[in-house]
């Protein structure tokens, strides 16, 4: 249990130490972020502001839990497998952000390239986890045996889950306000369960996030980019498989997943009725459109992130 406050309190100091000189490198080389032409026009204003700043959290958290899991005598291999998985996710998202200001616009890598680079890095914890549990996956104290559905389901998992963290990344403090608790919520299911490496982890993950907010809450200071919300979903659906309680990422992640599903209805709407359900998809941009204002809608999914990720953690006991 101390060890777990180690990894959170130097993940959260790191991270606040990291980022000042980090975001006055991004201003002086003018790497800012470029908006989509499709977004409300009120983020017009967040033109040119500092992006990349998964870098310094990414940073952190690595930092933090190989500090953390050598005095906690968790440093194994699953600990390697999550943080390998982790730089190579951060990678292809900071491949993504370099061709975004590169070409001055927000296109970076196209829609397959990216979840190719995805897949193939899901498939390392996936891989990982059939050595060591077969095709079981579990849910509380119950187990059940998928067989050749169970790679499928687990890179569908991790790669479901970078994106749906990624569309999320949409409003400033949103992605970290939302993350904390879900994190938490894995972290406390993976102590629960006897998994303290992936426990560890996750609450590095989680002083991190907050450590974040100090430079990314309204009016950001600087955006974790694709760099920080694809290497953060994917390690949070890492953490899900091999910390053994991938289908309550459903419900903790219910967020991330509600994001989600707004952009598939939208797409399969417009395509099939050529009306759209939503104002603007993800949800996020729904709310804003309606006049909700951005603190406010960032408070409200934190909050009913928060409840989720209670209610994930009692269903662990209830099953």
């Amino acid at each position: 249990m101390i060890m777990l406050a180690v990894g959170l309190l130097l993940s959260l100091v790191l991270c606040l130490l990291f980022g000042v000189p980090y975001i006055d490198f991004l201003k002086k080389k003018t790497i800012g972020q470029y908006v989509l032409d499709l977004a409300p026009e009120a983020h017009a204003k967040k033109q040119g502001t500092p992006t990349t700043g998964g870098v310094f959290i990414i940073a952190a958290i690595i930092i933090a839990s190989i500090v953390t899991l050598f005095m906690a005598q968790q440093m194994n291999n699953a600990a390697w497998i999550i943080l390998i998985t982790l730089v190579f996710m951060a990678f292809a998202g900071l491949q993504d952000d370099y061709l975004k200001i590169k070409g001055k616009e927000n296109k970076g890598l196209s829609p397959r390239g990216k979840l190719i680079r995805q897949i193939l890095i899901a498939l390392i914890p996936t891989i990982y986890a059939m050595q060591h549990y077969g095709s079981v996956i579990t849910l509380g104290s119950k187990s059940f045996d998928i067989g050749i559905f169970y790679p499928l389901l687990s890179v569908f998992i991790i790669t479901g889950a970078s994106n749906a963290y990624n569309l999320t990344d949409g409003l400033d403090g949103l992605a970290a306000s939302t993350g904390i608790p879900a994190f938490l919520a894995c972290g406390t299911l993976a102590f629960l369960s006897g998994h303290t490496d992936v426990a560890i982890i996750a609450l590095t993950v989680v002083g991190a996030l907050t450590g974040f907010l100090r430079y990314n809450k309204p009016k950001a200071q600087v955006f974790m980019g694709d760099t920080g919300s694809l290497a953060l979903g994917g390690l949070l659906g890492s953490l899900a498989v091999i910390g053994r309680f991938e289908l309550l990422l459903a419900v903790f992640g219910g967020v991330f997943v509600m994001e989600t599903l707004s952009v598939m209805i939208q797409v399969t709407s417009y395509k099939l009725t050529g009306k759209r359900v939503f104002k603007m998809s993800p949800i996020h941009h729904h709310f804003e459109l309606c006049g909700h204002s951005e603190v406010r809608i960032v408070k409200e999914f934190a909050l009913v992130s928060l409840i989720l990720s209670v209610i994930a953690v009692v269903l662990n006991f209830v099953f």
